[in-house]
């Protein structure tokens, strides 16, 4: 038997209608194959775009160019009178590595592992759940409600609805493996247009995240439905359909178990949709890799990144965590990865090698004093 762990409890008395593990269970056995979630596919993204050349230059008098122009002269020389040809910089190199993110999130079995713990903490939590709806106890939602804050949590009503998990889709369930092969190869900022594109186009280069598979699986049999609330367009979503199906995640059909991103501005939020959903559902779990997967309210902008942290882990919704929201590592890109020095290590944090050379303040500059006059000086004429 499993009873209720103290930290949930706790959690119980200090929101009132935050789901818990209550009662008595019959103990579960987790359905994970650690090895075999990643499924075994070439790592082919689309081909690396070289950096742009500029064109040669003509060494002869071909026809349009003048002789005694700029464009006749080699680069970095000058005619009289002339202003030399500027040398262009040479392209930037692309990396020879991935980033040190994605090293550790697509090649680390540390990050596997933390999946793998992810979503067997996941499955132990929906099971006791089914079993509570089988068992006629209440079950509530694990969203929150329009007028909540994350200091007041209140949550959607459950009633008799259906039982649903829902979950974001990238580096969530799926890991973009295509894409960020060739995302790391690239020199440049993120290219909205290109991620498109992946969408419309890599379905077969993902892999499912460690642990996915098994879990989703084992929540359709105990009569838990998967819905997935995805950033994804809604104008590609044959495309997000055949990479679910392809990675073994199962089907998803839009408006019952997809949830999708319209197009426009202000469109990223998910609470609208999270909205739509618990209509339909009774949401005993939200899964992803972002607070914004969990709550738009994590996401106001502007907010000092202590602050952002300090949200998550110093008001009353910090016992969501683990009861209800899971939430797997992404070190690669998202809103978490913002703030300089100062802001990540706060000022008493810091700490100076006492072996480190310390610069010897400059010595101030004097002013020569000026030399006294002869005390016999004779009295001017």
């Amino acid at each position: 038997m499993i009873r209720a762990r103290p930290r949930l409890a706790l959690a119980a008395a200090l929101l009132a209608g935050t789901p818990l593990l209550g009662g008595c269970i019959a103990a579960v056995a987790v359905p994970i194959a650690a090895a075999g979630a990643i499924t075994k596919k070439r790592l082919n993204g689309q081909d690396e775009r070289r950096a742009e050349r500029g064109t040669g230059t003509s060494s002869g008098t071909g026809a349009g160019i003048d002789p005694m122009s700029a464009a006749a002269v080699p680069a970095g020389q000058s005619l009289p009178g002339k202003t030399p040809t500027p040398v262009p910089a040479p392209p930037p190199a692309a990396p020879s590595a991935p980033a040190p993110g994605m090293q550790y999130l697509y090649g680390s079995g540390e990050a596997a592992a933390l999946s793998l713990q992810a979503y067997q903490l996941l499955w132990t939590y929906l099971a006791a759940r089914a079993a509570d709806r089988k068992n006629g106890v209440e079950v509530k939602s694990v969203v929150l409600a329009p007028d909540a804050t994350l200091d007041a949590p209140k949550f959607m009503p459950c009633g008799k609805k259906p039982l649903a998990v829902v979950l974001d889709i990238d580096e969530t369930v799926v890991l973009n493996l295509g894409y960020e092969n060739d995302a790391a190869r690239r020199v440049g900022d993120y290219d909205d247009a290109r991620w498109k594109r992946w969408e419309a186009t890599g379905a077969d280069k993902i892999a499912a995240v460690p642990g996915a598979i098994e879990t989703l699986d084992a929540a359709r049999r105990a009569g838990i439905s998967v819905v997935f609330n995805s950033n994804r367009s809604e104008a590609n979503a044959g495309g997000t359909i055949a990479a679910l199906a392809i990675a073994g995640l199962g089907a998803a059909e839009p408006g019952k178990t997809l949830w999708l991103r319209a197009e426009g501005p202000g469109t990223s939020g998910k609470d609208g949709r999270r909205a739509e959903i618990a209509a339909k559902y009774c949401v005993v779990a939200l899964v992803g890799d972002q607070l914004g997967d969990f709550s738009d309210l994590f996401n106001p902008g502007g907010v000092p990144v202590p602050i952002r942290r300090s949200m998550a882990m110093n008001t009353l919704i910090a016992s969501m965590w683990g009861a209800g929201w899971f939430i797997l590592p992404n070190p690669v890109y998202g809103t978490g990865l913002h703030g300089g020095f100062d802001e990540v290590f706060p000022a008493d944090k810091q700490w100076t090698d006492p072996a480190d050379p310390v610069a010897s303040p400059p010595a101030p500059e004097v002013a020569p004093t000026p030399e006294p006059a002869p005390a016999s000086a004779p009295t001017p004429q």
